[in-house]
Order: structure tokens, then sequence, then C-alpha cells
């Protein structure tokens, strides 16, 4: 019985000349496009159930959109080619913009995500900040879902040579600091099923405990779960880039405690609020 899963699967859904240049339709593309619209239906259903109007999730959305690949694209330089903005002043903003997309970051993309959404929200009065993103964090732990599926299918993104039996070999490695191919940690795959297991979780909490629960409580509760996970993760991943061989912790983990704290102190202040509510509520003054 073999010990690994031999992973030889191309990037690529299919490949067509046209004018005799190449167009190809590549997975990790096609899924991040199908985490968007599959996310776009369950915040009409979510807008629904409470009330708000349709157009409001298409502009959502759109805010969404150009928070998550200008905030994925300009934190993947930031974070892991800063000299390359240094070096390239001017080129690396259409680098940033236009695909295909060589390096995304989650870090960079999630506080992009909420910048964008308090501008949405602030152009709403009956729709928080802390409202809007209890809302999206739900299709959002989707969306994480199927981009780690990408990375997946473009044999990126993996872990570091392992013994046991679900290890994989991904047999399209180009990276020459990484051959030979053996059997490794798929790590986009314990990746994507964290993101479910969060989608249920946080789902749940707006299902049966949103009436009850501060503003704030699923945010928090997501950014606690999704960036403790990456931290942990990231100790079976390779380094991504050469200078995080020089440092104890590699990036993804440096950038996920101070998310991971920011969680933990939006729960704090939610329910210190909620809680500075209730007694206000039965006649008490909180000062």
């Amino acid at each position: 019985m073999l010990s690994y899963f031999t992973w030889d699967v191309s990037d690529k859904i299919f490949e067509v000349t046209l004018f005799g240049y190449p167009i190809a339709l590549r997975w990790y593309g096609f899924l991040f496009a199908v985490g968007f619209l599959i996310g776009q239906q369950i915040l009409y259903y979510l807008f629904k159930k409470e009330g708000k109007p349709a157009k409001d999730v298409d502009a959502l959305m759109m805010y969404g959109i150009i928070g998550t690949v200008i905030g994925a694209r300009l934190g993947h330089y930031l974070f892991y080619e800063w000299e390359y903005l240094l070096k390239s002043p001017g080129g690396w903003f259409l680098d940033m913009i236009v695909p295909p997309y060589s390096g995304l970051a989650s870090h960079g993309a999630t506080i992009a995500i909420l910048l964008a959404l308090y501008f949405y929200s602030r152009k709403r009065p009956d729709q928080s900040f802390l409202w809007v993103v209890d809302r999206v964090v739900i299709p959002v732990s989707l969306g994480g879902a199927f981009i780690r599926l990408g990375n997946f299918m473009n044999s990126e993104i993996y872990g570091k040579v392992t013994s046991m039996p679900w290890g994989v070999m991904f047999v399209r490695e180009t990276n020459p600091m990484l051959l030979p191919v053996e059997p490794r940690h798929p790590t986009q795959l314990y990746e994507a099923g964290w993101c479910i297991v969060i989608l249920v979780i946080t789902y749940f909490l707006w299902k049966f405990r949103r009436h009850v629960i501060p503003e704030g409580t699923i945010t928090g509760v997501f950014l606690i779960l999704l960036f403790t996970f990456r931290f942990l993760v990231e100790f079976l991943k390779n380094n991504q880039v050469s200078f995080e061989n020089d440092l104890t912790l590699n990036m993804g983990q440096i950038l996920s405690i101070p998310a991971v704290l920011v969680g933990i102190i939006i729960l704090v202040i939610a329910n210190k609020n909620n809680s500075a509510q209730k007694l206000e509520n039965n006649g008490i003054t909180v000062p």
C-alpha cells in the first residue's frame, strides 16, 4: 500500500490559441471567481432574511472585490517582496492590479477588506461597520476554502516532507530548493477544511444567536479561529521567501499574531459595550 498520494494535475482547465496567443483558464482563477459568486448568493440570502435591499449586496461585493484584489496584491509586495517596490516604483502598480496574479497575501486582503467595509458602512446608517463585517466573514470563510483549493490545484504553498499516509507527492514542483520531489503535508487542504469549519460556526452564530450576541462577536470569533490555525499550520509549511529562513517565526505567523489580538480586542469591547447597554436599559448609569 502506498504511503502517499501522487498529485500530477495541470493547473490549467483548458488552453486554446487565439490569434497566435495562448489563452488558458486556470483552476486558481476559476475557483477564485466561484468563491466570489457563491459568496454573493450567500449575502443575498443573509440580507433578505434581515430585510436589507439586494442592491446593497451588489455595492458591498464591489467594495469587497476591490479590497480583496488590491489588499492581497499590495500585501504580498509589502510582506514578501518589499524590495520590488523600491526597484520598480512604477511598474509594480500594474503588476498589482492586472492578472494573472503571481502572489496574494491573505493578511493584506483582510486589512483592505476591513477598510473597504468601513467606507461602505459610512454611507448606510442602518448598517454599522461591525454589523456588516459580521455578515461578510461568513462567505469570506467559504472564499478562503476555494482559494486554498486553487493553491492545491497549482501545486503550491504546501508543507514540509512527511511520512504520514496522507502525504502528497506534488510532481509538478518547479522550485529547485524543494527538489527532489517527496511526500509533503497538503497544508492547502488543511486550511481549506478549517475554512469550512469556520463557515459552519459563523453561520450558526448568525442564524441562532445574532439577536442576542453583540455586534462584532462573529467577526472576533472569525479572526481568532482563522489566524490561530494559520499560525499553527505555518509550522508545517515551507518558507515562501528566502529571508524567512533567518526568522524564528515566518511572515505568516508574525502577521497572524496581531490578527488574533484584534479578534480578542473586538470580542472584549463588544461584550463590554453590550453589558453597559444592558445596565443603561435597566436604569443604571455607566460612567
